[in-house]
């Protein structure tokens, strides 16, 4: 999936290419009417290799999840795998591996390795998706209060969810959560233990610029929207995974001096009405109330 990765997209495409695997592969390329020279390099490709690339080209900018349940469409392989077009793969094994892991495990849906995170500016030190606790057998439950995977290091069996359904679109720019969480109603997700992907922030990315409180909205919305139509099949899963969420981070913002976002967060946090295992309730009450203290002095300050 790309729009405008000119300045990533050949090191995306040599990583496909270097695949080594004793199967046939078919590398479909949806690209979203970039305005960079992503669309002349995708093009290229597709003429270099004409037996192997297709190309989903957008007549216009959708904007819209519909680049990457097209691909899900046209594919005709037993397994998809996701790159987004700013990442690539790092081990010409990685398909091997995790067709063969799935060969292996009928039982998983999902396959995932871990990945380096690297930022493009150099602002924070790359790190790994996948933290050194992660299980290798990992349940439905587990990926409804996370996303765990990084998108460079997915590979699942088509044909589990039978028609991505229309709103799955509404949830752009979060892509591959949401089929996650659809592929999982149908299976486990497996995990190798292996740095066989990199996960590249930049400023040109869809989400990863995003401000800390517009992926905090962007969750909420996902939560909510996955949620609904989902018929609340998962309701009491989503009201715990929410108020988790942002219980952390109400701690995060406390932790930091910033009461305004933490009073904000632990709002949130109670409203979804959390199962309340999850989340440590006495210290919650007790950080409520000295948000509720400071307020209120604040008030009679200003007053």
């Amino acid at each position: 999936m790309t729009y405008n990765h000119e300045r990533f997209f050949r090191q995306a495409l040599d990583s496909v290419l270097m695949q080594i695997t004793d199967f046939e592969i078919e590398i479909l390329i949806s690209e979203d009417c970039s305005t960079d020279g992503t669309r002349e390099i995708v093009i290229e490709f597709q003429r270099n290799h004409p037996q192997k690339v297709s190309l989903l080209l957008s007549e216009h900018n959708i904007h819209s999840n519909e680049i990457v349940s097209r691909g899900i469409r046209a594919a005709r392989g037993k397994y998809i795998a996701l790159l987004d077009g700013d990442d690539y793969w790092t081990s010409p094994h990685k398909l091997q591996k995790q067709v063969d892991y799935l060969d292996r495990h009928p039982e998983c849906a999902i396959c995932f390795h871990n990945a380096r995170v690297v930022h493009e500016d150099a602002s924070h030190p790359a790190w790994n998706w996948t933290p050194e606790s992660q299980k290798e057998i990992s349940t439905l439950e587990e990926i409804w209060m996370g996303n765990f995977i990084a998108t460079c290091s997915t590979v699942f069996r088509k044909g589990l969810v039978e028609e991505i359904p229309g709103w799955y679109h509404d949830l752009f720019p979060i892509t591959d959560w949401p089929l996650h969480i659809l592929n999982a109603e149908h299976g486990s997700i497996g995990y190798i233990p292996e740095l066989m992907g990199v996960y590249r922030y930049h400023s040109g990315g869809y989400y990863s610029p995003y401000s800390e409180t517009k992926k905090q909205a962007e969750t909420l919305k996902f939560y909510r929207i996955m949620n609904r139509n989902l018929d609340y099949r998962y309701e009491k899963i989503i009201r715990k995974a929410i108020a988790t969420y942002f219980y952390e981070w109400a701690e995060e913002y406390e932790n930091r001096g910033d009461l305004e976002k933490a009073w904000s967060c632990l709002k949130t946090c109670l409203a979804a009405r959390p199962v309340y295992r999850s989340i440590p309730l006495i210290k919650a009450i007790k950080m409520g109330l000295k948000f509720s203290k400071i307020r209120l002095l604040s008030s009679f300050k200003t007053a």
